[in-house]
């Protein structure tokens, strides 16, 4: 349980293993997913490493995989998601597959070539159609100077105009566009076809090299109709037997796809575990005989036996007559920091991890993340009603995991990656808006509202009649009798709030000192969590004491005030500003009227301001101060130590204290005034849902207000 709150206990193992069953054993480990190899050839740069020719072809054989995945996507053909074949990779495997994959890519780039060649053909062949179709219709009369093709259709009103000012009329130009049948196989690109009549070889020679400037496909086309006739006879032959040639080669090449894809997912995890195990052999040592393979791996200690059980059971697969050797060593080099993660926690940690990994055997901070994330975020979001279409979002995201994983989008995949967060953030968004009794900008009236109107009115209260039709907004007043009951609401903000003119006047205030305590408290939190990190008595006194004390000095006693305020019955236009309270503290300013709390406020602020400001030296140069004392003596009196043996710098310690005090004062102030976005993002939804909620009202009801509380 103790590895649940901090990272796991790591050792270093030293592992012995035949050469034939290290594919086996590698395999095993990865499987396990529990251990982290050492580089034993740090001094080895990549392209000298033994296997570096196996990781090149297996990165060969992705590339061809990918080029296999898209020839397969374009073809839409489906891809089997789930293999059943969980074959140990071994090394032969390379070479077969290397030789299979090669065929493949040879074979299908060579189908498509000749594909592509037949639509040209075929592309070609129906152009010439065309042409013969329209070409009687453009022909007035017997000529044999001309020049026939195909352009573009959107390049056709510039090549016009360009012959218009070659040759100022001197031709006549005929043209129309094609239209195919659906049934014909041709490009759907738009074109035109058109005939050029002129005079003399010279012009036709000229017109022919402005035809292949616009890349227009020139045709030649006989003089008399038997001939044309002939020639469209002998094309559209051509064609009936290129579009089965077309047919049988798309089979052909669906065929060929199918099979591959069928294989696809198989093919691309042996491949990618041969990538992985071949790297990791990279970072071993084989010994002389080229028998024996030495490994060194960072592994948590409470799962030495499962280690242990994977090794041999690959070295029993692989045939090999030796079982692997464990050998755990014991080292002075830092750990690698390791927590472990199930499926509801991985999102969390994630969101630790992006800010950064801990040191090794520090306090792992996911698990208060579980509940302060969620939890804050429900703060601002806070409506019972989006946290349950919320919550079911999430369940729907839980329920349906496997289905939308295999849609292979990548915001799909972060909301299913998710899932666990959105639906504890909307957990505590119900709760949260039950608080603040919100739902959709609507409030539940469940055990009565603690406040009467009914005793406002006349004999027991000030209002009349013509009060109500008089004014436009009415206060009750708490010191009439039974107005308040005196008991206030049982669960959450009292319902007759959301009535009331001034209710996000009352919720701006409630929601800020909310914040603001609750930040405080959260940070606090955070530095008390620290205090397991230290290892020693010195670090307590010298950092995380002041730490402290530096906190609550400040921002604990600004709590205090939050809390003494709400807690004493005053007058509110008699009562101080905590803000100004605060600001007046720090500058030492106690001249104004309405400054003052309790009796005693002034020698106890300055006090604590006193206190506040000796903790940043104290954090400053404290413990600078007795690494060095502890320096001197150890070098006075001969002592070796761990932490004194080494030769620093007291400058760059010094620097390092300093950088930790000015981010840590700093970041108290900042840190409490980004708390507030709590306070300002739930005003925001809070507002908005009001606005809309009131125009709504407003649409279907009178222009008579109600009376609204203060």
């Amino acid at each position: 349980m103790d590895s649940f709150f901090r990272s796991e206990e790591m050792c270093l193992v030293q592992l012995f293993f035949q050469t034939e069953s290290a594919h086996n054993c590698i395999n095993e480990l990865g499987h396990l997913g529990l251990v982290q190899f050492k580089d034993l050839n740090p001094g080895t740069v990549a392209f000298q490493r033994r296997f570096v020719k196996e990781v090149k072809k297996c990165e060969e054989m992705e590339r061809i995989l990918r080029f296999l995945e898209n020839e397969v996507v374009k073809s839409n053909i489906p891809i089997p998601a789930d293999f059943t074949s969980e074959t140990i990779p071994v090394p032969r495997d390379v070479l077969d597959l290397e030789s299979r994959f090669d065929k493949l890519e040879q074979e299908l780039k060579e189908i498509n070539s000749n594909r592509d060649t037949l639509r040209q053909n075929f592309t070609q062949l129906m152009e010439i159609n065309h042409l013969l179709k329209v070409f009687d219709a453009f022909l007035f009369y017997p000529h044999d100077r001309f020049v026939a093709g195909v352009i573009k259709h959107e390049r056709f009103p510039a090549f016009e105009k360009i012959l218009w000012r070659l040759f100022h009329g001197n031709f006549v130009l005929r043209h129309a566009e094609i239209k195919p049948h659906e049934e014909e196989n041709m490009d759907p690109v738009k074109k035109d076809v058109f005939v050029v009549f002129v005079q003399g070889d010279q012009i036709r020679g000229k017109i022919r090299k402005l035809c292949d400037g616009f890349h227009a496909s020139m045709y030649p086309c006989p003089n008399n109709a038997y001939a044309r006739k002939e020639m469209r006879t002998n094309v559209n032959t051509r064609i009936e037997d290129l579009r089965l040639v077309l047919k049988r080669t798309e089979e052909f090449r669906e065929t060929t796809l199918t099979a591959a894809a069928a294989n696809l997912q198989e093919w691309a995890s042996k491949v990618k575990k041969m990538k992985a195990i071949y790297y990791t052999l990279n970072l071993c040592n084989i010994d002389i005989t080229q028998k024996l393979i030495v490994a060194e791996i960072w592994c948590p200690v409470s799962d030495l036996n499962s280690v242990h059980t994977a090794l041999i059971h690959g070295s029993e697969q692989s045939g090999s007559s030796l079982s692997p050797v464990v050998n755990r060593i014991q080292t002075q080099q830092t750990p690698p920091t390791f927590n472990r993660v199930t499926s509801f926690t991985s999102g969390f940690q994630s969101i630790i991890d992006a800010y950064g990994v801990g040191n090794y055997q520090e306090i792992n901070p996911a698990p208060y993340t579980m509940v302060t994330f969620p939890f804050l975020f429900a703060v601002m979001f806070g409506d019972c009603g989006h946290g349950l279409v919320m919550t079911l979002l999430a369940l729907w995201l839980i329920l349906h995991q496997e289905h939308f994983r295999k849609l292979k989008n990548e915001l799909i995949d972060m909301l299913v990656d998710g899932r666990y967060i959105i639906f504890l953030m909307g957990l505590f968004s119900i709760y949260t808006g039950l608080i603040y009794n919100d739902c959709f900008s609507k409030s539940f009236n469940v055990f009565g509202s603690s406040w009467s109107v009914r005793p406002m009115f006349h004999p027991h209260g000030p209002w009349t009649n013509d009060t109500l039709h008089d004014s436009g907004h009415l206060h009750l007043d708490p010191l009439v009798s039974g107005v308040y009951s005196g008991n206030p609401y049982p669960f959450g903000v009292d319902p007759i709030w959301n009535i009331a003119s001034n209710k996000l006047s009352f919720l701006n205030s409630y929601k800020m000192k909310m914040s603001v305590i609750m930040g405080v408290a959260h940070m606090l939190f955070g530095v008390t969590l620290s205090l397991v990190n230290y290892i020693n008595l010195k670090d307590v006194a010298l950092q995380f004491i002041p730490e402290v004390i530096f906190m609550l000095s400040l921002f604990g006693y600004l709590i205090f005030l939050i809390l003494y305020k709400w807690c004493v019955v005053m007058k509110s236009e008699s009562a101080p500003s905590i803000l100004l309270l605060f600001i007046n503290m720090m500058l030492f300013d106690y001249s104004s009227e309405g400054t003052v709390l309790y009796r005693t406020q002034k020698p106890v602020q300055i006090f604590l301001v006193v206190v506040a400001v000796l903790m940043v030296p104290w954090l400053l140069f404290a413990k600078p101060l007795f690494l060095s004392l502890l320096f001197c003596l150890s070098l006075f009196f001969g002592v070796k130590k761990a932490f004194v043996s080494l030769q620093v710098s007291m400058a760059d310690i010094f620097v390092y204290q300093g950088i930790h005090t000015i981010e840590y004062c700093l970041g108290c102030i900042s840190n409490t005034a980004s708390y507030l976005r709590l306070w300002a993002l739930s005003l925001a939804h809070a507002g908005r849902l009001n606005s809309k909620t009131s125009s709504t009202k407003d649409l279907g009801t009178s222009s008579h207000r109600f009376p609204s509380t203060g």
